[in-house]
């Protein structure tokens, strides 16, 4: 197949386009592969579609090869299954909700656990026609608040889910593993470097729960790795509890005037001074600092949380969303305050804090804050931290001795050296783009819906569920990141538009006559031809061939009349010449099997 760049629906642009964060972004949009319509929605051209169908290819013959069956549902759902899984409530803001004519609540299908569930409900009734794997490849709509960084974070976006139906655990398992590997070959096959790391489920629920990372040093997720083997996103680690202490050499807790302690560093250097410890001097990390936290469920509720930890830690809040999903959390302000004057702004302390034991089945106060403390924070800890009362600061506070939090939440950031939970070594953080998640559903979708099927004695079992989700448009910029550089785009041969770009670079018919010939004889032999018969100057064949990024480009020109052509190698940068009446062999044993 020919196609001809005087003919393709496409233009290329010399300047960056001006909200272009990342050059996958960049080098799409000036390539001529997608065009912006609002943020975080974009239009694919047909170069770009031609690359979003070829990641689309390699995912259906992965799943299919699995036993995987595909299946497609609509966009536009009903509320009515996402109110049964109270998704429709846990979502929040992130759900594109709509009302239709008669007044019906729709939604704009952000993922489809309740159809998939439904579809296999209404069909399959026996434990003999699992296990069941189903797919679909379709658009998604989620009501990012910051779209950004082109196809890597969008409102709008391509993506494959399957989902696994298994009468048991034993079963899940099993088809979890099966994913996974599929996984692994459809990653492996669009070339990009990635690691499989442990997850927080989110909103989706479930357990087992791993992510499929593209490395990316402007990746939006952290993970981290050791040398032991332990990967996991940063919202998934949970570091044990240290050991518990012996404190029954401490003193008894002490308040102090602290003037002018408004940092954890001028604390610290009063505290040496003014009342040190008697076995070494006082280090940010035996400083304990609260902080305070509102949390906003779907519903319409509200928590005061505080959080306890080390004052060399701050909170990640990432990892904190992920910890309280599906609850929205926002910092304390004034107006928070005023409605606890029993919290000292700047100076407050546990014993303030916490609901205390309660009863068996007892509501906790209404003005209590709960109060997490960070895994650090273990009986018979000793702790410099808040007074309750402004300027002061209480020494030698021993947790379990002293004040006792409601439980542990391990929210605080991560470091580089940290050790690994498993003690397989210090931790290394790095940055990565989420591709790819799997998960063990378990039975939260088939209890809400009622899918059940007779198992082998006749009785009605609940199915057991696995969710796997490959981000398809997404890969089109994740391999575009991976692959280009400050010439343009670079694909990998087998998710280039074309195989070959063939450049008539000069004037004179014999020129462009040899383009045509080489062009139809590769094509006449199987290979993806984009021939450049424009009426523009090499200088800008060259450019455009460099930014939109084939893998190989025969370059028709000055060297023609002594019999020559050049190929050109995009990955490497390098040239060599050819005779004409060699040049589509040549290009064929360079492409390889892939054609």
């Amino acid at each position: 197949m020919i196609t001809r760049m005087s003919k393709l629906f496409v233009r290329t642009l010399r300047e960056d386009p001006a909200d272009a964060e990342v050059p996958s972004h960049r080098w799409l949009v000036r390539a001529g592969y997608i065009r912006r319509v609002a943020p975080g929605i974009y239009s694919w051209l047909p170069l770009g579609l031609a690359v979003l169908h070829k990641v689309e290819a390699i995912v259906r013959e992965e799943m299919n090869a699995i036993g995987a069956q595909e299946v497609l549902f609509p966009a536009l759902l009903p509320r009515e299954p996402y109110e049964q899984s109270n998704r429709w409530t846990e979502y929040g803001d992130n759900l594109f909700r709509l009302v239709d004519r008669k007044g019906a609540d729709m939604l704009l299908g952000p993922t489809h656990e309740e159809m998939f569930t439904l579809m296999v409900k209404d069909v399959t009734k026996s434990y003999k026609d699992l296990p069941l794997y189903l797919y679909q490849i379709q658009t998604k709509y989620r009501d990012e608040a910051r779209p950004r960084a082109g196809l890597l974070r969008g409102r709008e976006f391509t993506m494959k889910d399957s989902y696994s139906f298994d009468v048991d655990q034993a079963g899940l398992d099993a088809s979890y593993q099966a994913h996974r590997a599929a996984y692994i070959k459809v990653f492996d096959r669009l070339g990009f470097e990635y690691v499989i790391v442990d997850a927080h489920s989110g909103p989706m629920g479930g357990s087992a729960s791993e992510e499929f990372l593209a490395v990316a040093s402007n990746g939006e997720d952290t993970f981290v790795r050791s040398p032991g083997g332990f990967a996991a996103n940063v919202e998934a680690v949970q570091r044990p509890l240290s050991p518990e202490q012996d404190a029954s050499g401490v003193p008894a807790a002490v308040v102090h005037d602290t003037p002018d302690s408004g940092t954890i560093d001028t604390l610290v250097a009063q505290a040496n001074t003014l009342f040190p410890r008697d076995d070494r001097p006082w280090e940010a990390g035996d400083t304990l600092k609260n902080v305070l936290f509102k949390l906003t469920y779907p519903d319409g509720r509200t928590e005061a949380l505080a959080i306890g930890l080390p004052g060399d830690r701050e909170v990640d809040t990432k990892r904190l969303e992920a910890a309280v999903s599906p609850a929205e959390v926002t910092t304390f302000n004034e107006e928070d305050f005023a409605r606890y004057p029993g919290l000292v702004k700047g100076y407050i302390g546990p014993r303030a804090l916490g609901y205390g034991p309660l009863p068996e089945g007892a509501e906790p106060p209404a003005d209590a804050v709960h109060y997490l403390v960070d895994p650090a924070v273990v009986p018979g800890t000793r702790w410099l931290t808040g007074a309750d009362e402004p300027g002061r600061h209480v020494a030698d506070l021993v947790c379990g001795r002293d004040f006792t939090p409601d439980g542990h939440l391990d929210v605080a950031e991560l470091r580089e050296g940290d050790e690994a939970p498993d003690g397989s070594g210090p931790l290394h953080l790095a940055r990565g783009i989420e591709m790819g998640h799997i998960f063990q559903l378990g039975t939260k979708y088939a209890k809400a819906l009622g899918l059940r099927v007779l198992d082998a004695n006749g009785k009605l079992q609940v199915v057991t569920m696995g969710s796997y989700g490959i981000g398809v448009s997404r890969a089109v910029a994740v391999v575009a990141e991976a692959t280009c550089d400050d010439k343009g785009l670079c694909w990998p041969r087998e998710l280039a538009p074309y195989d070959v770009m063939v450049l008539a670079t000069g004037k004179g018919d014999e020129i462009a006559q040899a383009a045509e010939q080489i062009a139809s004889e590769l094509s006449a032999r199987g290979v993806a031809v984009l021939l450049d018969d424009r009426k523009a100057s090499p200088g800008v064949k060259f450019a455009d061939a460099e930014v939109l990024g084939m893998p190989t480009a025969v370059v028709v020109g000055r060297r023609l009349a002594d019999g020559f052509v050049e190929i050109r190698d995009r990955k490497s940068g390098t040239a060599r010449e050819v005779s004409v009446a060699q040049a589509a062999d040549e290009v064929l044993a360079e492409i390889g099997p892939a054609v």
